[in-house]
């Protein structure tokens, strides 16, 4: 995988504040969403499910994993891009807290790795509607030639 970030991916780490009630974890701010708000909703995913791929043509993506760990690939399909054709992998949760911005064009999909369930938080620069124009493509198609192998490094 190449380390490099997709041009326009950001990752702001979060802060998590334990005391002896519980954790605060912090999450969208005004200072680290880099666009407008739209909508926030959240989704399960139970272990070894695969979401994905999503490809946005307008809506700006703002992923937090609040529970369990997440493997998160990034394809990008944007022509133009700098990165055209990149992938980014990023594992995140609760070992690694924090926010990650998709700019719209990026295809993503995302993974639960732990049992039995993660939760996921999207803070979306639109709200839903059925009229906002993506495409899906099936993870094991192979149309975007990523393998969801284990990998151990």
């Amino acid at each position: 995988m190449d380390d490099n970030l997709i041009e326009g991916v950001k990752i702001i780490p979060l802060k998590r504040i334990p005391d002896t009630r519980g954790v605060i974890m912090h999450g969208v701010r005004s200072d680290n969403i880099l666009n407008n708000f739209g909508e926030v909703y959240f989704k399960k995913l139970y272990k070894g499910v695969i979401n994905g791929w999503h490809i946005h043509e307008t809506l700006i993506l703002n992923y937090i994993c609040i529970y369990g760990m997440m493997r998160l690939v990034l394809y990008d399909a944007r022509e133009n891009s700098s990165t055209y054709k990149k992938f980014q992998e990023i594992c995140f949760g609760d070992d690694n807290y924090c926010l990650v911005h998709i700019p719209p064009g990026v295809a993503n999909a995302s993974e639960c790795l732990c049992d039995p369930f993660s939760i996921m938080c999207n803070v979306a620069s639109e709200p839903h509607n059925a009229s906002i124009k993506y495409k899906r493509i099936d993870p094991y198609s192979n149309e975007i030639p990523y393998d969801w192998g284990k990998r151990d490094r």
